[in-house]
């Protein structure tokens, strides 16, 4: 029997060390159960019970950071994980400057989130924990109703503030909303540090896209307002998520992070042989859960094993599970580590 425990396993492979066997998790949004401290971490600690996965990333609903600041959201009415935007406490780029720093004590939906976290760290004592926190740049487009995706538009919003107003005519009024939700979710994310959060999943979803921001505008707009946020959290192990095709998990080898989890089949993007210098997370194609390919699964599982046998690595699908996912394609998968 080995000696060594999940949070040991954890803790070194971020480390940069080796392991006496990979780890493995697999993390999904339950839309109906997510509107509840109580009910997400009830939800949370029986989905890690059931597949006994190695570590947790919590999902939140997608909407929660933004809904600090007053966006109002229908969870009757949800398109994939999204529920539908109602308002938008920021109808137009003049508005930036109204955002005002938010502290965690004070707020219901971190008051929410970090009782859910508290749950979960009671529910799961010897599982490491990491909490979902998205960019200030990826909150900031949330609140205003835009997509962090190049190709995607906010559901409920038809016609959302354009990107050229925001930072080009507005530019200096979204640094200081950036500012603004950077030191908000800073304060939060110290607070998760005494809720029982082992680090962050931080998720700066599609703002890497060069179609989305090219370098100098991501450079400008993301990179200052992210080192707040990781600098806030240097108390835990944090894995970074860029998310969809051309994502260039290379331009965060700088970043203060201990993973990097990114979709190592999408177009544009490298595979797992990619020079990072963080702990890479992944290898499965979270697509292959849709349509419950449990052939492909275990191949692919196999061979980024495989590939990554010599170096510290987390396997994972390569974003959240399709919802649709059966139980047989996560037992298959999670068996892999153990064969």
């Amino acid at each position: 029997m080995s000696n060594w425990s999940k949070q040991d396993r954890f803790r070194a492979l971020l480390s940069g060390e080796r392991t006496d066997r990979p780890i493995v998790s697999g993390w999904r949004h339950f839309i109906d159960k997510e509107q509840t401290a109580e009910d997400l971490a009830a939800t949370t600690i029986s989905f890690t019970k059931q597949y006994d996965w190695d570590w947790v990333k919590i999902n939140p609903r997608a909407t929660y950071l933004a809904e600090a600041w007053g966006n109002q959201y229908d969870f009757a009415d949800y398109q994939t994980v999204f529920p539908r935007q109602k308002t938008t406490v920021i109808p137009a780029a003049e508005n930036l400057w109204e955002l005002e720093v938010k502290k965690a004590a004070d707020t219901a939906v971190f008051q929410e989130h970090l009782e859910a976290v508290k749950q979960i760290r009671l529910g799961l004592p010897d599982t490491p924990l990491i909490q979902t926190v998205f960019s200030p740049l990826t909150v900031l487009l949330f609140i205003v109703g835009r997509s962090a995706y190049v190709t995607k538009t906010v559901f409920g919003i038809e016609q959302p503030v354009t990107l050229e107003s925001l930072f080009k005519e507005h530019r200096a009024a979204a640094h200081h909303a950036l500012h603004v939700i950077s030191l908000t979710l800073a304060d939060y994310v110290k607070e998760l540090q005494h809720a029982g959060s082992d680090g962050l999943f931080y998720a700066v979803t599609g703002t890497a896209h060069p179609g989305l921001f090219d370098e100098a505008m991501f450079d400008e707009l993301s990179r200052p307002y992210d080192s707040i946020v990781l600098e806030a959290a240097s108390y835990g192990k944090n894995i970074l998520h860029t998310c969809g095709a051309y994502s260039q998990p290379e331009k965060f080898n700088d970043y203060r992070i201990d993973g990097i989890s990114w979709d190592t089949v999408a177009e544009g993007n490298p595979g797992l042989g990619a020079n990072l210098k963080a702990t890479k997370v992944g290898g499965v194609d979270h697509g292959l859960f849709a349509v419950n390919d449990i052939t492909q699964i275990r191949q692919q599982a196999k061979d980024a094993l495989t590939l990554m046998k010599d170096q510290p690595f987390i396997l994972s699908p390569n974003c959240a599970i399709p919802l649709n996912v059966t139980d047989e394609a996560l037992v298959q998968f999670k068996n892999i580590v153990l064969e």
